[in-house]
């Protein structure tokens, strides 16, 4: 992938509302002898892409040219919009390849409308996202329900333009006023709300751009969830405006619903050399799963983040207790393709529908249920990682 002159450490883009020209368009380049992580062969089982499905424009902009070129294989495909794509979208033979899709798809479109959305629990704002679905395959992700039947990564390639709505959004917020459950002092903004911005770091220096431009904004962050552990982020110079949230579950819910997603040993593991890179390390415990056997389960994944986790770490760590959502679409998908992830996830004897934010019927856990569930996950948080701060809960 073409790799312009990177800025350097302390060197700063111009003020005012920069093109792509002038973002940081990628790390520095690795030590002599050593490779990206994203040339690896792991990053390429991952994302082995053969068919490119492109907007005009996406493939013409100077990201969707970097993203062509590294991926010179591969089909492409013109289509006049990355959400109408007939045999992906709304196809329900694509749930039995579910999985192949996921790493030999992808999709180039530009994100049209750049709405910054109030947020108040991960964080205060919701970015305009960079990308949307991704390569990994968990049971219960919520971004499959608007897509039907195929989530590729749809990558959103006038990042430009969506550094530059950020900019703006920041600057009239001005400093932060009074602390809040997001930050004591800085705005918040989740900029992975609907993706995973450490696997779209093999695709693209998005995320890249996105670190470095919140790293010269001193009363914002930026903050993104996720289960993928990417070296090549730890090249990154984020100076303590990138706040990454690893997700975690016992291992064994892992195994089963996580799928296609870094081993939750080595996520906790990777904690400590993020730290060091210039992250903020937040955890998120989710999705808590209602099953035999759970509580004890997640009393030991905590104790062994208190075995392995630097006491640096712990001292700035904070979590988000995020108890399972699931849906009756995305229930029925999952039969199609994983249907044992079903039977612990699917429980319609301690589940009830609600309404989401967005307007969408969800299914969760009945509201007695939900709360002794978090009350016990609260004491077992004391019992064995007391010093995980419980940010909020639901």
């Amino acid at each position: 992938m073409p790799t312009p002159q990177p800025f350097g450490p302390t060197d700063e883009p111009p003020d005012g509302l920069f093109g792509l020209e002038e973002l940081r368009t990628g790390p520095p380049p690795p030590p002599t002898g050593q490779q990206w992580f994203r040339d690896s062969p792991e990053a390429r089982r991952m994302l082995a892409v053969r068919e490119i499905h492109a907007e005009p424009g996406a493939a013409a902009s100077p990201r969707g040219r970097q993203i062509l070129a590294a991926f010179p294989e591969a089909e492409v495909i013109p289509v006049d919009s990355h959400w109408r794509i007939p045999h992906l979208h709304g196809n329900k033979g694509n749930a039995e390849r579910w999985v192949r899709i996921k790493s030999t798809v992808l999709v180039l479109g530009e994100k049209k409308t750049l709405t910054v959305r109030p947020n108040g629990r991960s964080a205060d704002w919701i970015a305009p996202g960079a990308a949307n679905g991704c390569a990994m395959a968990c049971a219960y992700c919520y971004v499959p329900r608007r897509k039907g039947y195929a989530n590729p990564i749809t990558v959103f390639t006038n990042i430009d333009r969506i550094v530059a709505r950020l900019r703006r959004h920041i600057t009239e917020q001005g400093p932060k006023r009074e602390p809040n459950q997001c930050d004591p002092d800085a705005w918040v903004y989740d900029v992975g709300e609907n993706n995973d911005c450490s696997v779209d770091a093999l695709i693209s220096e998005n995320t890249a751009d996105l670190v470095h431009a919140f790293a010269r904004w001193p009363t914002a962050k930026a903050s993104f969830a996720t289960k993928f552990v990417n070296p090549d982020l730890l090249r990154l110079d984020p100076r303590g405006r990138t706040r990454i949230r690893f997700s975690v579950m016992p291992q064994d819910d892992s195994r089963l619903l996580d799928i296609r997603t870094s081993p939750v040993g080595q996520r906790i593991a990777a904690a400590g050399d993020f730290l060091e890179a210039g992250y903020e390390v937040h955890f998120n415990l989710s999705p808590v799963v209602i099953r035999p056997g759970w509580e004890q389960a997640w009393g030991e994944l905590l104790q062994q983040m208190d075995d392995v986790l630097p006491h640096e770490v712990k001292e700035q760590a904070a979590a988000e207790v995020i108890m399972l959502t699931h849906n009756r679409d995305l229930h029925d998908v999952n039969m199609d393709w994983h249907p044992r992830a079903e039977e612990a996830i699917w429980r319609p004897d301690l589940q009830q529908a609600k309404r989401s934010e967005n307007g969408s019927w969800n299914v969760r856990y009945r509201n007695a249920t939900k709360a002794a569930a978090v009350e016990t996950v609260r004491r077992l948080v004391a019992a064995h990682a007391p010093w995980l701060t419980i940010r909020y809960a639901f």
